[in-house]
Order: C-alpha cells, then structure tokens, then sequence
C-alpha cells in the first residue's frame, strides 16, 4: 500500500462512447458499458466523465442506451465531437466547430442542468496550426468550453481490433498473453508519468487518465485500477484535478499528445534519459493468419 507521501489524485475519463472498436459476438455496447461502470463503482471512482461521439449512436442501433447507464450511474458526459473529427484533418476550421455543435445535442439532453461543456479532443490532436488553434480555443472559450486534458494512456485502443480477431477466433492462449503483455505496459506508462511529472514540474502533479469505451478496455479496467490503487491513486472529479497550476500553464500549449508532453516541447525541457513511452509494435498483427502459413502471430 502506497504511503501518503506517494498519494496522488488521478480523474478517471471515457472516451468515444457509445462503442468504440468491434463488438465481440455475443456481447453488447450497453453490457460493455454496465461492466465498466461496475469496475469504476468498486474502485470508489465518485466521477468518470464519459466523452461522446453522437454519430456512434446512429451507427450501432441500441447504444444510446450507454448514455443511459452512464447517467443512472451518477457519471457525468462531454464532447468529443460529433464524429470523431481531428482539428489537425479537418477541411476548415469551420467544418470542425461545427462538427463540435453537431455533437452538442446528444450530450446537453442527457445532462440537462449537469456541467456538460468539456471538449476532449479527437486523437488529442490540439490544433498544430496556430491560426486554427487559437481560433478554435477563442470559439471554443465563448461557448463555455472548457479543454478535457490527459496527461496518461494506456493504448488501451490499440488493442480493440486485435481482441476482437483473437476472441472470434477462440484464441485465448493469445487473449491471455495480450493482457500480460497490456498490464506490463500499464506498470510501464504509470512510472513513465511519475518520471515525466518530476521532470517537467518538480512534483506529481494530479492526472487525467484516458480510456475508451470498447471491450477491451472493459476487460481490462479492473486490473488497471488495482494497478493505479497501488501505485497510490486517489480517485477524484476532473475539475478538482484541472484547477492545479499545472493545467493553467500549460493548457495553451499546441502539438498533439498529453498536456506534459505538450508543455515539455513548448517550454524546450528535455525529456531525454526518462522511460521511454511504451511500444504498440506487432499489436495490429496479432491473431491475423500468417500468409506464408506459419499461423497468428503472438502477442
């Protein structure tokens, strides 16, 4: 058990809900969604916002329902645009803001009175362009937005497709050695944050951990609380998190991937020496049929 010393306050939040990845057979968005919120509800996570891309209801019938669960559970929501659109792709800013409103209808009706105007970008992709940035923050600002960061991934999305080709396939010998081979990376990520977190502001600042709403991240989130309960997490509600220093200073920062490594690169702090960010190498290729007929490859 982590001493108090060690301690550190971490909001846990979901995106791409309704369905993110395949749906395994058998399985169903609602289910996959009731079981993580169960797994949250044990670890005593008082909030976990769930993001929403609105076109994933229309595309999976019956998954509005996720939207549901998600507020009988007591779990706030936020936008993720309507159709998972990144700033950086987008055709014009325009297209992307207006993606953003699209997205606006699903959320504000489920949340009613509830705090609902947090925007978390797609792919965290921030705006590369600085016109566009600043123009997307400017609108973003005076239409009460405020920026859902991250400041730690697992990848658990990276896995999605994989796990659904292995669970099709009946392959458990490789489902097992795929979760291994995840929760490793887990232990990886969360030193590599301490580390990131020491050497970009002296301290360990409060997390914003990303997850998404697919199966295997639902398979997995159990053992990735206990991970996070030992390592010294203290679960609480992203504002409380975002109202640290560290989000002022470093929320502007352009670029794409967490806020510390956005701020390290604006800042120019050197990041060389730290743990290095884990490698998704070989994951796509997992339980595909080998061509020269050697069988899947293995995690």
């Amino acid at each position: 058990m982590a001493n108090a010393a060690e301690r550190f306050d971490i909001a846990i939040t979901v995106d791409d809900l309704t369905a993110h990845g395949p749906l395994p057979q058998g399985m169903s968005w609602t289910g996959v969604a009731q079981s993580t919120l169960a797994s949250l509800k044990r670890h005593g996570v008082p909030e976990a916002y769930g993001f929403v891309n609105a076109a994933l209801i229309a595309r999976h019938p019956g998954s509005g329902q996720v939207l549901a669960r998600w507020r009988e559970a007591g779990y706030p929501l936020g936008n993720h645009t309507y159709s998972h659109m990144n700033i950086n792709a987008a055709p014009s800013l325009q297209a992307w803001l207006d993606d953003v409103k699209a997205g606006e209808p699903a959320v504000a009706a489920r949340m009613q009175d509830g705090d609902w105007r947090y925007l978390r970008f797609p792919y965290l992709a921030a705006g590369e362009d600085r016109a566009r940035r600043e123009g997307a923050l400017a609108w973003l600002r005076a239409r009460g937005y405020r920026i859902a960061e991250v400041t730690l991934s697992f990848n658990d999305w990276a896995y999605s497709e994989a796990y659904g080709r292995c669970l099709a396939s009946g392959d458990q010998a490789a489902i097992a050695a795929m979760r291994t081979r995840y929760l490793r990376e887990v232990d990886q990520e969360i030193a590599r944050v301490k580390a990131l977190s020491q050497r970009v502001y002296g301290r360990m600042i409060p997390q914003v951990l990303l997850t998404h709403m697919g199966a295997f991240g639902a398979l997995t989130l159990p053992e990735v609380l206990a991970r996070l309960d030992a390592a010294g997490a203290r679960y609480v509600g992203l504002a409380q998190v975002q109202s640290d220093p560290a989000y002022r200073e470093a929320g502007g920062a352009p670029g794409q991937g967490t806020l510390i490594e956005r701020h390290a690169r604006a800042a120019g702090i050197p990041l060389a020496g730290l743990p290095q960010a884990a490698s998704l190498d070989g994951i796509d290729a997992l339980c595909r049929p080998d061509p020269a007929g050697a069988g899947p490859a293995q995690p």
